[in-house]
This record gives C-alpha cells, structure tokens and sequence, in this order.
C-alpha cells in the first residue's frame, strides 16, 4: 500500500512538473539561484579560512634591515630575537636571496630588477612567531615596536595585522551571503508556492472530486507537496553543477596567478556543504508546497 501510495505521489508530481512549463523553470531557476549564492559565499569564505591557516604557520613578521647597519647591530638584533620567548625560528635572508626570490615569485619582473644599478631590496630577518602565541596581539605587537626602535633595522611588517582584516573580511563575507541566501530562499520559497498554487488550481475539479469521495489529505496535498520538493532537489542540482563550473574556472584561472599559493590546496565544497545545499533545496520546495496546499482541508 506504500509503495503503490508513493508511486501515485511521484506519478502525479512529475506530470504536473511536466504540465507546469515555464512556470516550473522559473521556480527552479529561482532556487538553484538562492543555492548558488549560499555555496558560492561558503566556498570563498572556507577558502580563505584555510588560505590564513597556511599563511598563519607560515613567518609571522619580517624585519627589515638598513643597507648601512653595522655587524654589532646585526648581533643586538639576533640576541634580542634569540631571547625572546615568541619566536620560535628566524632566518636570515640577504640582499640577493632577497633578489632571487623576487625573480622566482615575479618573473615578468626579473629583467626590470637587473637593469638597475643597485640592488634595492634590503636583508632582512624572518620570524616564525609560536602557533599558541600568535592569539596574544599586545606581545606581538610590542615585539614589533622594539624590533623597529633598534638601531640598524629599517621595517618592521607584521603579518598577523592583514591577515586579522583578512578574517574579518571573510566574517563579513560569510553574514552577507547568509543574509542574501535567505532573503532568495524566501523569494525561491514563494516562487514556489504560487507555481505549485497554479498547478493545484488547474487541478481544482480533481481535487473537489478527491475531497468529496472522501480521499485522504495525504493523497490529495502528496503530488503538490512533492512536486515543489522536485523543484527543490533540480535546483539545488542546478546550484552544484554551476558552483563546480566556476570553482574549476577561478581556480584554474584567478588563484593559479597568486604568488605562493597552490591552487590544488584549494578543495570543493565539504561533504557537510554539500549535503546542505541540497538539503536546502528541498526544504525550500517543501516549504514551498505545503503554503500551496494549506487551503486544501
């Protein structure tokens, strides 16, 4: 009895997909729509989540140094660096390690740096702060202010101050695309219901019929309610295939010209995301389907 019931529900439900039209596709449209955005908002926002994790662990802060400082300077500064607790790796990068990396990174460049007289990239030290001090900003920002106040060094870039607009860039990021993926699942939600309305409404003798032989609301309110749940599930299908299209083409084509980033660590969606996009999907057309119906009684 099951079985048959729930192949009279997807019976009815896709020939009324199919005697919806343009209508359909609209409803459709409008939910892969509302699906895209949300997964397009996740996927750049875990991707910069896991792009500042990899340049987290990465040197923390650079101190650069003067073209004239001194041996002694130099010493002052590598005991002060030895001595402090927050550091846990420094390196020393000279004038030309610092050119050759500049031709490996930026190698449409590399005949512009060599046509000039001096080499105007300074040494420097790069420091790897400790993971479980890198929370405590007033330490890494008095570390900073002393390593600029020594005699000898002429820079100090702290990573950690661009990386923290980064993260809030991304948060800001992250409640935008909430706040426009729920206001399109509303509008895809309502789509929705007035698509499954028509659809009930063009039915309307069946129905009447239905109701006064005595049939179950299940068997009458079924077909429309499911049918707004295929709309859901091909929407969301929708959303995946272009989200997938434009994740190969940006990684492909945008992250691989970003120096010292390999767009192959750049992953797809999560399982998790994914199965809430579709899960949105269908609960939007659900929605959907049961507004259309509440009328039947």
């Amino acid at each position: 009895m099951v079985m048959a019931s729930s192949a009279y529900y997807v019976r009815e439900a896709v020939t009324s997909l199919r005697r919806g039209g343009a209508s359909n596709v609209l409803a459709v449209a409008t939910i892969g729509l509302a699906l895209f955005v949300f997964g397009a908002f996740l996927l750049v926002t875990s991707s910069l989540d896991r792009v500042m994790a990899g340049w987290s662990a990465s040197a923390e802060m650079s101190v650069y140094l003067r073209d004239d400082a001194s041996a002694e300077q130099r010493e002052a500064i590598e005991a002060t660096l030895g001595g402090n607790a927050l550091v846990e790796r420094r390196d020393f990068v000279s004038k030309a390690d610092a050119t050759r990396r500049f031709r490996r990174d930026f190698p449409d460049l590399a005949a512009a740096a060599d046509s000039l007289a001096a080499n105007p990239l300074p040494a420097s030290y790069e420091l790897r702060l400790r993971a479980k001090d890198i929370v405590a900003g007033s330490e890494v920002e008095r570390l900073a202010q002393s390593m600029a106040q020594m005699a000898g060094v002429s820079d100090v870039r702290y990573d950690r101050q661009w990386l923290d607009r980064l993260a809030r860039v991304a948060g800001a990021l992250r409640l935008i695309g909430f706040a426009l993926a729920a206001a399109l699942a509303v509008a895809a939600g309502l789509t929705t219901a007035s698509v499954v309305r028509l659809a009930l409404m063009g039915r309307r003798d069946e129905v009447e019929i239905m109701t006064l032989v005595g049939a179950p609301l299940t068997a009458i309110r079924g077909p429309f309610i499911l049918e707004g749940v295929l709309q859901g599930g091909l929407g969301a299908t929708i959303a995946l295939i272009g989200l997938r299209i434009a994740y190969q083409l940006v990684r492909v084509r945008l992250l691989a010209d970003i120096p010292g980033l390999d767009a192959a660590t750049i992953p797809f969606l999560s399982p998790a995301a994914l199965i809430a996009i579709v899960g949105g999907g269908v609960a939007v057309g659900c929605v959907g389907g049961l507004i259309a119906t509440r009328a039947v009684h």
